[in-house]
């Protein structure tokens, strides 16, 4: 009988020690939901950008993980930053700074992307929406929803427009920058602008794709809504599967991007008569020098022209499309911004819920951020891609089990930490490269900070301006370098601005001809100079 029950306890043992080896597995091997907004700046509850910010979803995240609330992105620009996140490369080395195919090309040819590091491991990959710009299908197990992202537009018939209710000249922008509206306000057309058949809203007018509105109950729905419900779907049907393999999951949402187009309900939310804006400075871009070194000029027929800087001319087109109201300007603009927030928000909320109701809750890493911010009429300037606080600040949420919850951490990060964050959370192998002209990974990992030891990275976190017109020359980049107490930028013609970010965290007051400064100055020169120039 004692044989007997010594036999029965050894067995337990071995049960339990099994048990805790097959759970030590599961930990190292966590499924991981990737969630991307694109243009997403800090207006959300969580990170208190805007007071009347409606995110009820991130901010439930944000209250069972960790926020970081100085995370910064690595360039301002959708197609190099997104790059840069899913290769782990910094723009500076690859001189990936804009919309260009061939440095992009050779980024791709040289480094793996996180995808790839998953699939090599043996995750299954999957993905759906707006994730890199140009999303490249050969790298995902699985792809979801295939359709525009940008959609719906407005639509004469012929070709995508600017919104009609949206005033002169700032709907002259165009189909996608130039446009702002509730669903409910089909575009509707004078006789003399509809140019053929089905003038309304498309989904996409070159493909001839129709985008079907009745009412509220009765319409198509939102590429967001589709992306947000397979990623649903697919949860709840990994859910009835028995265990297999790890999943990496990536969801990319494309609002609050321009066309700046959500449900009614949604403007509903925001009434224009009751909208705080943003405080802005006025003449603050006065000691600024972004405005010198990409000016913006007026043609001889009268209108705005930049190859350079979008922001200050769509600021100025806003303002003259309200007979110079900035304020009506900035309302209108805002109004549509805030609802597109709050409309992704209660996308990530379907993707959420299916997480948490599913057997992969207690497993799962949850990331959430954007690609880059957006600055809303200070200095002047409306869009992303500034060396400023508005737009290089973006939202990054990480949940994972074993973390505090509700956890905030100061230090400056940057989009470039994600890639070998996961490497190590889950991992995966280190050789980032393909070949030996691929880079190594530049940023370093979050792990640390998620529970709250010391960090090895840098004190602060570095952003590179892109331009339309690319010039591959490093010296021709604008760099600004954040700290927890101070904003460093460096202009190609080596003019430079410093902020105390403790007792000026809106930026109003350039320190750099400040004597009192000067060893702060030198000090981040030197440290910007350090990053950019050793490799």
């Amino acid at each position: 009988m004692r044989i007997h029950n010594i036999a029965l306890f050894v067995l337990l043992l071995l049960l339990i020690g099994c048990k805790q080896s097959s759970s030590n597995t599961d930990v190292q091997r966590p499924n991981v939901l990737f969630i991307m907004c694109d243009d997403l700046n800090d207006y959300q509850g969580a990170f208190g950008g805007h007071p009347q910010a409606y995110t009820p979803n991130i901010d439930k995240l944000a209250a069972s993980g960790v926020r970081f609330i100085n995370a910064q992105t690595n360039i301002g620009l959708c197609n190099p930053s997104r790059n840069s996140l899913f290769t782990g490369v910094y723009p500076h080395q690859s001189r990936n700074f804009g919309l260009d195919k061939l440095s992009t090309q050779k980024l791709f040819k040289n480094n793996k992307t996180i995808m790839e590091q998953f699939s090599e491991t043996g995750y299954y990959v999957m993905g759906s929406g707006k994730l890199l710009h140009s999303n490249q299908k050969n790298l995902w197990d699985e792809w979801g929803v295939q359709i525009n992202n940008y959609g719906p537009f407005a639509y004469d018939g012929d070709k995508q427009v600017g919104h009609p209710s949206v005033p002169q000249p700032f709907r002259s922008i165009g189909d996608i920058d130039g446009s702002y509206a509730p669903l409910s306000d089909i575009p509707i057309f004078n006789e003399e602008e509809i140019r053929g058949d089905n003038a309304g809203w498309a989904y996409s007018g070159r493909e001839g794709k129709t985008f079907k509105y009745v009412d509220e109950t009765m319409r198509d729905l939102l590429p967001d809504e589709l992306h947000a419900q397979w990623a649903a779907k697919r949860i709840k049907e990994m859910d009835a599967q028995e265990a297999g393999q790890p999943f990496f999951m990536g969801i990319g949402f494309v609002r609050p991007h321009t066309p700046l187009y959500a449900p009614k309900r949604f403007f509903d939310m925001f009434p224009l008569d009751q909208l705080q804006l943003p405080l802005i400075k006025e003449g603050d871009a006065d000691d600024t020098y972004y405005k010198n070194n990409y000016p913006v000029e007026r043609t001889k027929d009268d209108k705005w022209y930049t190859n350079t800087s979008k922001g200050q001319m769509y600021s100025k087109m806003l303002t003259e499309s309200y007979n110079g109201n900035e304020e009506e300007g900035l309302k209108h603009f805002l109004q549509a911004y805030l609802a597109c927030v709050a409309f992704v928000d209660e996308q990530v909320g379907v993707v959420l819920d299916a997480l948490n109701d599913s057997q992969f809750a207690e497993n799962t890493i949850v990331v959430l951020t954007s690609d880059h911010g957006w600055q809303m009429g200070q200095k002047q300037y409306l869009f992303k891609n500034s060396p400023w606080e508005n737009s290089t600040r973006i939202p990054l949420l990480i949940d994972m089990p074993g973390i505090k919850a509700g956890s905030k951490v100061e230090q400056p990060v940057s989009l470039i930490d994600i890639y070998p964050t996961l490497v190590d959370l889950c991992s995966l192998n280190d050789n980032n490269t393909k070949n030996k002209n691929g880079w190594p990974l530049g940023g370093f990992s979050l792990k640390p900070l998620l529970h709250n030891h010391s960090w090895d990275g840098p004190e602060g976190a570095l952003t590179t301006i892109a331009t339309d017109h690319v010039d591959y020359n490093i010296d021709a980049q604008t760099f600004a370098y954040r700290t927890k107490g101070f904003r460093y930028i460096v202009y190609p013609d080596g003019s430079e601005e410093l902020y105390d970010l403790i007792n000026d965290p809106k930026e109003w007051h350039n320190l750099a001809s400040d004597k009192g400064y000067l060893s702060q100055l030198k000090g981040l020169r030197k440290r910007v100079k350090r990053m950019v120039y050793s490799n």
